[in-house]
């Protein structure tokens, strides 16, 4: 009896050690995983976090700044493999066709409760502007400006698509494309001198969060208002490459998260990598759940891998 029960728990050991080595047995091309970032300071912090957590699995992550537009030509290319920014539902028309053909996959949702849309500062909201339907009859107060981020962004193209829609009486505005950093300077500088602006603004962000701003009602079907993150890749990148396809679809964060690692980024210039890095040696918990069911890559144990490199 002895030697059967010492028989059944060596097979055991070694089923556990096969399936292991199994599912991190993905091919060489896994070790390098490419990530794609629009340069929203959200997405650089997530991207970097899960960079961080990556390299200590013994990956190799690499980050290429690409527009929205060209980062789902490029997950359809196979030139990319991960995007962490899929910003739904504004972003229903961009990623539709690659949904549509199958040439990209929504993995996970990787952020809950967020929200995105057209702002103005509290003070212009008291005085009577609080709606899309306000805007037309105040232009001049606003020097017929809207501002949006970088040309090719889902928000400039939804701002557009409002300002050439007749019912929306806005033909008089026009869309100002420039940067997150260059739009926010216009906003903290029009809020300083009490002037009227509008902007494209969104949750989470920590010098939004600080602003007493409004976001305007009337959107209609637009895609502003409440949203949702999703993490997507290119299509059947998760079967190609289990263990880290694992590791996208737990993949979780949450506003206070984002915020606290964007701060620094926005504030302070300081590196989005290195200060995702900073914040999980902080919270090393919010890890674990990312790591159920992965390994490193030669399959070790993926928890004490990225402890270790969190010490370092």
């Amino acid at each position: 009896m002895n030697s059967l029960i010492k028989s059944l728990a060596a097979a055991a050991v070694l089923g556990a050690a096969m399936t292991s080595s199994a599912f991190a047995a993905e091919p060489a091309s896994c070790k390098a995983v490419r990530f794609a970032d629009v340069g929203w300071t959200d997405i650089q912090v997530t991207t970097g976090a899960t960079s961080v957590v990556l390299e200590a699995l013994g990956y190799e992550p690499t980050v290429s700044t690409l527009s929205v537009p060209v980062t789902l030509a490029s997950l359809k290319n196979k030139d990319i493999d991960v995007f962490l920014g899929n910003w739904m539902p504004s972003m229903t028309a961009d990623i539709k066709p690659y949904l549509d053909d199958k040439s990209v996959e929504q993995v996970a949702t990787n952020l809950e409760g967020a929200g995105y849309g057209l702002v103005v500062p509290q003070y212009v909201a008291d005085a009577g502007v609080k709606s899309l339907a306000d805007l037309s009859a105040n232009a001049a107060k606003f020097s017929s400006k809207i501002y949006g981020i970088e040309a090719g962004n889902d928000g400039n193209r939804i701002i557009q698509t409002m300002i050439d829609d007749p019912k929306n009486n806005l033909k008089d505005f026009q869309l100002v494309e420039s940067s997150e950093a260059g739009m926010l300077t216009e906003a903290e500088k029009a809020m300083k001198n009490n002037e009227w602006i509008i902007f494209l603004g969104w949750t989470p962000h920590p010098i939004m969060g600080e602003m007493k701003i409004h976001y305007l009602d009337g959107m209609g079907d637009s895609g502003f208002g409440a949203a949702t993150v999703f993490t997507v890749a290119r299509a059947g990148y998760a079967a190609e490459c289990p263990n880290v396809g694992k590791l996208l679809a737990n993949l979780k964060f949450d506003l206070a998260m984002e915020g606290a690692m964007m701060d620094p980024v926005l504030k302070n210039s300081a590196d989005p990598k290195e200060t995702a890095k900073e914040w999980l040696k902080a919270h090393p918990d919010a890890v674990s759940p990312w790591l159920q069911g992965v390994t490193t890559i030669d399959g070790g144990d993926a928890a004490a891998a990225v402890a270790a490199a969190l010490k370092g």
